[in-house]
């Protein structure tokens, strides 16, 4: 039986699933909203110690600047009416990505969750936000190069925006799509991979459990025979 610490999600669908139910790309990310808690809760009660979910990665820059706001606008609103529950929950906050790129309102909304929930025991939630893997890992090296350190790969796992942070033992990617999309490709070298038909707003507690149920059964050799 393989234990689960570390569960990484590429939420995918919530616009397809807002234009085929509401004619309304924004309307499917306010209805994801109900599948990340979902899934939140569930780690929570499966004492599952880290979940990282892509929220925005840098490529969605190119997205119409409408939806932009809209999606920060609906996270900023989100941090702010929901910090006390994730308090109570002892969930701690950390926020991955280019950060210091983000509108400064939210950046100050970013800072203040993760300082309010920073001495939770309890499951962390990353959130990677202006998040791209390949600017990450060349970040990584620029810090190595300005610390006059050795490049090696515990080098590059120290200056990572996940540092500290275990690696992922399952990756879930929702949508019907079956690409990693610039994710965690440092991380996920040994992460087993589930891609799911079902849009984000669809994906229920009983799909997140079956995943959880197969990957126990999972033989992990990590290159070994």
């Amino acid at each position: 039986m393989n234990p689960v610490k570390h569960v990484a999600i590429i939420m995918d669908g919530n616009g397809r699933w807002g234009i085929k139910h509401k004619n309304s790309r924004n309307a499917g990310h306010k209805a994801g909203l109900n599948s990340v808690e979902g899934v939140i809760n569930e780690c929570i009660k499966v004492n599952i110690k880290h979940l990282t979910l892509y929220a925005f990665s840098t490529e969605n820059w190119r997205r119409p600047k409408k939806e932009i706001n809209f999606l920060f606008n609906l996270l900023e609103n989100f941090l702010i009416n929901k910090v006390d529950s994730l308090i109570k929950k002892k969930i701690k906050l950390k926020f991955i990505g280019e950060i210091n790129k983000l509108p400064k309102n939210l950046k100050k909304v970013i800072k203040n969750s993760e300082l309010k929930t920073s001495k939770n025991l309890g499951l962390q939630v990353n959130v990677a936000l202006n998040y791209g893997s390949k600017n990450e890992i060349l970040n990584s090296i620029k810090l190595i190069n300005k610390k006059n350190i050795k490049i090696n790969e515990k080098n590059i796992n120290k200056n990572l925006f996940t540092k500290g942070i275990s690696d992922p033992d399952i990756l879930i990617r929702t949508g019907n799509t079956h690409r990693l999309s610039n994710f965690m490709l440092w991380q996920i070298s040994y992460t087993e991979i589930f891609f799911e038909k079902k849009l984000w707003p669809e994906f229920n507690l009983n799909d997140f459990r079956k995943i959880l149920s197969k990957y126990k059964l999972v033989k992990r050799n990590f290159g070994s025979i």
